[in-house]
């Protein structure tokens, strides 16, 4: 073999094994910041809900989960550019986003809920609200409802580009409400020291709408093969009690959803 076509060759075999080892791993976007859904341990490693049923999926699939830790907000971005395959990071599934992704089939559905200081009163929020300051995570379905439903009836919205940073304005008064999951929030928030004097308030905030129909991991537009897939886990999982086995280890009540 002359020196080009050896060229040639180790170049094929270089494209080779890079296509099996991309075959043979998952690059996952997660946010490390919203528990019990995901977190860091005091250790610093990487935990909650959605992280492990990432893993549980990628085990049956029988692929490495690459996880890629970042910022709710550049989670699509990055998915466009390629520098993830999916999001797995309790993204609800909406219309909106169905115009810029692909999303798989829910693999569980919350309601929203406002925190406010125990004892408040909020029969209709957007009534009740008005005037007062509401924190939600920016790029979330609960500032786009907060956007459409609530700043056009004065209430003054504010954006955090972590839910964590607003249940710390609540904390200091910077914050009338905040508005959220209701299960983020009660386990990370309400049920810690930090959130002694708050409570859950008003009806649930659910419209599909807005909200969708549950959460799902989200892949690029026409990725066909990814999506196959993952469908096919969620149903494997949830058919050999893996999901509800990682399910029971956060929640004493089925996250799923009808």
């Amino acid at each position: 073999m002359n020196k080009t076509g050896l060229l040639g060759a180790l170049a094929l075999f270089a494209c080779s094994a890079f296509a099996q080892a991309d075959d043979a791993s998952l690059r996952l976007g997660i946010e490390a910041a919203y528990p019990p859904f995901s977190y860091r341990t005091p250790e610093g490693e990487l935990a909650g809900f959605d992280y492990d049923i990432g893993n549980a999926l990628c085990a049956q699939m029988q692929v490495r989960c690459q996880w890629v830790i970042q910022e709710f907000d550049g989670m699509i971005p990055s998915l466009k550019v390629r520098k993830i395959d999916a999001v797995l990071s309790s993204m609800s599934i909406t219309e909106d986003r169905l115009k810029s992704v692909d999303f798989t089939d829910k693999y569980y559905q919350t309601p929203g809920k406002f925190a406010m200081k125990a004892g408040s009163r909020l029969d209709t929020p957007a009534v009740d609200l008005k005037g007062r300051k509401v924190g939600v995570q920016r790029s979330s379905t609960y500032d786009r409802f907060a956007t459409e439903q609530l700043e056009p009836a004065g209430v003054e919205i504010v954006r955090y580009a972590s839910q964590n940073e607003a249940f710390l304005d609540l904390v200091s008064g910077r914050l009338d409400a905040t508005l959220a999951d209701s299960v983020n929030t009660e386990e990370s928030f309400i049920k810690t020291p930090s959130g002694q004097g708050f409570a859950l308030v008003g009806p649930d905030i659910a419209d599909p709408h807005y909200f969708g129909r549950g959460a799902g991991i989200a892949v690029r537009k026409g990725d066909s093969a990814n999506l196959a897939r993952l469908n096919a886990a969620i149903a494997a999982i949830r058919a050999n009690g893996t999901y509800q086995q990682v399910q029971r280890k956060y929640f004493p009540f089925d996250i799923y959803g009808q």
